[in-house]
């Protein structure tokens, strides 16, 4: 009997888990550039009480119990969003699977501090020398494909001055309206995205299952993404899904809690127990 309330306590740890998940997605239903996550469940090893016996029907058979289930990985799905209008001329979405890049820090732009990203709510910064740089809307840097930040020189341009092509090339119109290129916003591609680790909400830094960021610009064969202005990725979270979801979940954790229970009167029944 003690058996069956840590079984069932795994299950009530494990839903608790599942049920978190899909809050942190339906909280974030409104996130730019948000993809959608999933508890997955293993089962626990199974305990053997006794060795292989022969069944009425011949069949030899272990008695085996189940130990409970555990959470084996919380994975993300990283399926395009819708395409959200936003005012900002600073507002990027990607179509495709590329992901924007950042630093967590602005004067050591090494792989370390390399975020990757597909919330493009970015805003032209103003910086110590009076000239612009495209950033985050934490202030971090947003990557080129030459490595270093965008910033834009001539301090007489606007932000609202600035365009950008689908292929990611930001530029302004001089006084003689001649074309001014000020750099290419660099976009990545991973082998295995699933493989990312989640920094954040809307962020994630490469790891070994994710394998190298592959820049787009200059990987052969990729299918690059493109860049559109004025525009923000949507979250991916399916409401009416993830309401179903939490629906089954705390059916789940109901059922555990019963086993748990009925476990306890049981165990009280045999208390009272008389000779």
């Amino acid at each position: 009997m003690v058996r069956s309330l840590w079984t069932a306590a795994s299950g009530m740890n494990a839903q608790q888990t599942n049920v978190d998940t899909i809050a942190n997605n339906l909280a974030n239903v409104n996130s730019a550039g948000y993809k959608a996550q999933s508890a997955k469940f293993k089962s626990l090893l199974y305990q053997e009480l006794k060795t292989k016996t022969v069944q009425t029907t011949g069949s030899p058979v272990n008695s085996d119990v189940g130990l409970g289930v555990r959470v084996s990985s919380i994975n993300s799905f990283f399926t395009q969003g819708n395409l959200q209008d936003n005012d900002s001329s600073s507002a990027f979405a990607i179509q495709g699977d590329g992901f924007f890049a950042y630093s967590t820090d602005a004067q050591d732009l090494n792989a370390n501090n390399i975020r990757f990203t597909r919330n493009g709510n970015f805003v032209w910064a103003l910086t110590e020398a009076n000239t612009l740089e495209l950033t985050t809307s934490e202030g971090n840097p947003v990557l080129g494909v030459d490595g270093g930040p965008l910033v834009v020189n001539d301090v007489t341009v606007k932000a609202s001055d600035i365009t950008c092509d689908a292929e990611g090339n930001l530029y302004y119109l001089d006084a003689n309206q001649d074309r001014q290129d000020i750099g290419t916003i660099a976009l990545f591609q991973f082998r295995n995205a699933e493989g990312l680790e989640r920094i954040g909400d809307t962020s994630f830094m490469a790891t070994m299952a994710s394998g190298d960021p592959l820049p787009e610009a200059t990987t052969p064969g990729i299918r690059r993404s493109q860049v559109v202005q004025g525009y923000l990725e949507g979250s991916n979270v399916n409401v009416a899904t993830e309401m179903v979801n939490l629906i089954v979940a705390q059916r789940a954790y109901e059922m555990n809690s019963t086993a748990i229970t009925t476990t306890d009167e049981m165990m009280q029944t045999a208390n009272q127990l008389k000779r």
